[in-house]
């Protein structure tokens, strides 16, 4: 995935870069010429000022010269009588070769020099120079001009890091906002925030996608609530009418038929039932201000069900760790309908999928700011590959028998996100079995303070 941020910096600090060699390259073509300007006149110079007094004789009597080791004033100076002879030589290595009058670029055992030769009264003067001390010029003026600028590039890359940044910020708050949000939550991106106008467009398209998305959903949930409120009005006149029916007739031909007809009813009846309960979770996207009694809700939803559990032989039970702590209420932050719907649909799960005569404990753990649910059972568990897949709607692992609608876990999903806790399901590693614990639920109100501190 490209990276506009990498992308910005990469092709500012570049071109940064390749400006920043050009000028240079620039500065120092400069130099190199204002420096042959200058060494051209200075040769020009020193060949019209030579006095006449120079002869031949004058080259045996001349020491050593390195050029090498010369200023950049160095030189070489030549002199040819009117006959051609060479009567002046400044230097007692071989001599340059001679040119006609003027400035020429010559090659001497892989040296180059610039020579100036001017036609004098009866002699020649050539004066020479080597090129490597115009170049050594350049470079010292260019690097006096150079280093500043080169001093300028570490802030000139901040100021781009930043200016890129700033630029930018809009875009990162945008993710930011988008990223934070809940699944529920629809609602259109506020422009208010200073989005740039290249983005604008791409949020006026995003609100708008928001808005169909929220009708289409909202159209879902009321069909669903519509529906199964529909539905659950005649379900249970049907109902009514099966027991009349069984109580009026109980021959040995009619029994067993109305026995299974209301046992499918019953499932449809329940089905209609965590339907209406997801559509309420689905439209009730907030928590209650006020928080919930997590001790009286589990002892409430456990003696509802300890009925059913009766009816299959399931020992239900109810349990505090630690059981001595200073308050019998442990207040939690989230809607107490939710809360009661979520434990409601775990309890009754564990009882539904428990053999006859098994077991169904339900376990309030509390720490020190949160306090987990977990309801585990002796059932027959959930194959390890479809301990996901239980999460979603209207699945039912393949292990399981009875009359559950395959919702149950997903309301209880829903519920635990709503109050931003996780849920855990797992299969029991001592004996077969589940587990299906709500982890993190916040612990709110001064009746808890001493639960927090462990008192």
């Amino acid at each position: 995935m490209k990276s506009v941020r990498s992308q910005l910096l990469a092709g500012l600090l570049v071109g940064l870069g390749v400006v920043s060699i050009v000028a240079g390259y620039g500065i120092f073509r400069s130099a190199l010429e204002e420096a042959n300007e200058l060494f051209d006149y200075e040769l020009r110079s020193v060949s019209v000022s030579l006095p006449q007094s120079l002869s031949y004789a004058s080259i045996t009597n001349a020491e050593p010269y390195d050029i090498d080791r010369i200023g950049d004033d160095r030189v070489e100076i030549q002199v040819w009588d009117g006959g051609g002879k060479l009567a002046y030589y400044s230097h007692s290595g071989s001599p340059l070769p001679r040119r006609g009058p003027g400035f020429h670029d010559i090659e001497v055992a892989e040296r180059h020099f610039r020579v100036f030769g001017v036609e004098q009264a009866s002699r020649f003067v050539q004066v020479g120079q080597p090129v490597s001390v115009r170049d050594e010029l350049a470079l010292q003026v260019a690097s006096r001009t150079l280093w500043p600028l080169l001093g300028i590039v570490p802030l000139e890359i901040a100021l781009v890091l930043l200016v890129v940044r700033r630029a930018l910020r809009p875009i990162q708050r945008l993710s930011t906002s988008l990223a934070a949000r809940s699944l529920e939550t629809l609602t259109p991106v506020n422009l208010v925030d200073g989005v740039p106008t290249e983005i604008a467009p791409l949020v006026v398209a995003l609100n708008d996608l928001l808005t169909r998305l929220a009708r289409a959903v909202h159209a879902q949930r009321v069909f669903i609530a519509d529906a199964a409120h529909e539905l659950r009005t005649p379900l249970t006149a049907l109902k009514l009418q099966i027991q009349v029916a069984r109580r009026e007739n109980q021959s040995v031909e009619t029994g067993p038929l109305l026995q299974k007809l209301e046992e499918r009813t019953n499932r449809a009846i329940h089905l209609v039932q965590q339907l209406l309960s997801l559509a309420r979770e689905d439209a009730n996207t907030r928590n209650g201000r006020s928080p919930a009694d997590l001790t009286r809700l589990a002892s409430r939803v456990v003696a509802d069900l300890s009925v059913l559990a009766e009816e299959k032989g399931v020992d239900l039970g109810l349990e505090r760790v630690p059981i001595d702590v200073a308050s019998d209420s442990l207040y939690v932050a989230g809607d107490e309908t939710s809360l009661k719907s979520m434990l409601t649909n775990l309890v009754d799960n564990a009882i539904r999928y428990t053999p006859r005569g098994g077991r169904v404990d339900v376990r309030l753990v509390i720490a020190r700011d949160t306090v987990d649910v977990e309801v585990i059972d002796t059932g027959p568990g959930i194959p390890a590959m479809e301990l996901d897949r239980v999460r979603d709607r209207f699945y039912r692992a393949g292990n399981t028998s009875g009359t559950g609608s395959g919702l149950g876990l997903a309301i209880a999903v829903k519920v635990a996100t709503k109050c931003h806790a996780e849920l855990l399901i797992r299969n029991r590693q001592n004996r077969t079995g589940l587990s299906v614990a709500v982890v993190g639920l916040k612990l709110v109100g001064n009746v808890n303070r001493d639960v927090a501190n462990g008192t």
